[in-house]
């Protein structure tokens, strides 16, 4: 599997990432550990969590995520896995977290108690890539330099060897790393965000900001939570798929279900399935390849429910798409620009 470097850091992963969002929620422990071991047998070495999952956000399950990837990592050597995570940040929408009585502003007193409880339930003396989740939307430049001096701090301690953030916007981007350089604190090596053949939004400023200051994106939700793949264009639409979940949960789950399946998503996937077609393997296998093929990208963030849902994902490994692919992808996207709104 083809690695790349994460940013400027000396860390470096496979060109695909095992994602963890769905252990201890849609998949149990016993499924979460046949993903992980099955992906990690196909030589995938970089996997991602975060204190706030599984998802949806609820109280019931909050750090379960973190835990059962504890209990798998310590069967391994912890050297063979390059291993991320991330402190929630302040409420977001959706993203509301369940931990901390809601109060999760970032700031330095936030950062280390998130850190030490995600080192806990690990069961690791330290994180390979630490990510802020979601920004704060009424930062300024103490409050950036607050955030870099307290991942700096964990940096010299030997807790984390890299930082990178999450859902980020290129005003927040460029502040940060005003501050690493001006200060000569750790920077963002790496950026988390939405991307996907369905939503190319990445593409408009942030790619540019990624070039410029060599900062990799990983990109989560390729299939753009499974809209790509294919199996909402079926009727009906299999009950326990996600978005079918949320259509009959509360008001949060019922908009980001509106925002990834709608009219333009599926109109959009049904001619790239006819695409992938003629090209002889699945929708997802090509929206892997597509996500993985772009320049500013490092890693892509992959995720299942269950072992049986990764194969696709990760034939996209050995896939290079053609320039008249990529052309012909181009034309498909252009024709419903911004899908997900």
């Amino acid at each position: 599997m083809k690695k790349n470097r994460l940013g400027a850091s000396p860390l470096v992963v496979t060109d695909i990432c095992m994602g963890t969002m769905t252990f201890g929620s849609f998949a149990d422990e016993k499924e979460s550990l046949r993903i992980l071991d099955a992906a990690f047998e196909r030589g995938v070495n970089f996997l991602d969590t975060a204190e706030i999952y599984p998802v949806p956000p609820e109280e019931k399950w909050v750090h379960r995520t973190e835990e059962i990837v504890g209990r798998w990592l310590k069967q391994r050597r912890r050297d063979s896995v390059i291993v991320a995570s991330k402190v929630a940040g302040p409420a977001h929408g959706w993203f509301v977290p369940p931990l901390r009585s809601g109060m999760t502003a970032l700031d330095a007193h936030q950062i280390r108690t998130a850190i030490e409880g995600s080192l806990r339930r690990l069961q690791t003396d330290y994180i390979d890539l630490y990510q802020t989740h979601w920004p704060d939307p009424g930062a300024n430049a103490s409050t950036h330099q607050e955030v870099m001096e307290a991942l700096d701090d964990l940096k010299r301690e030997g807790k984390i060897r890299v930082a990178g953030c999450s859902n980020e916007t290129p005003w927040g981007l460029m502040k940060a790393l005003h501050q690493s350089e001006m200060n000569g604190l750790i920077r963002y090596e790496t950026i988390q965000n939405n991307f996907s053949i369905l939503n190319r939004r990445f593409e408009d400023s942030l790619a540019e900001v990624c070039r410029k200051e060599n900062v990799s994106l990983l990109p989560y939700s390729p299939l753009a939570g499974g809209v790509a793949t294919g199996k909402y264009n079926v009727e009906p639409p299999p009950e326990n798929a996600r978005f079918s979940r949320y259509a009959k949960e509360g008001v949060r789950q019922q908009k980001q279900r509106n925002r990834f399946l709608n009219e333009k998503t599926l109109d959009t996937t049904a001619e790239l399935m006819t695409l992938a077609a003629e090209l002889n393997m699945s929708v997802t296998t090509l929206a892997v390849a597509w996500s993985k093929q772009h320049d500013f990208v490092a890693s892509t963030i992959i995720g299942a429910s269950s072992a049986d849902q990764l194969e696709d994902s990760l034939k996209a490994a050995d896939v290079v798409l053609t320039d008249e692919t990529l052309k012909r992808i181009d034309e498909i996207t252009g024709r419903i620009l911004y899908p997900m709104g």
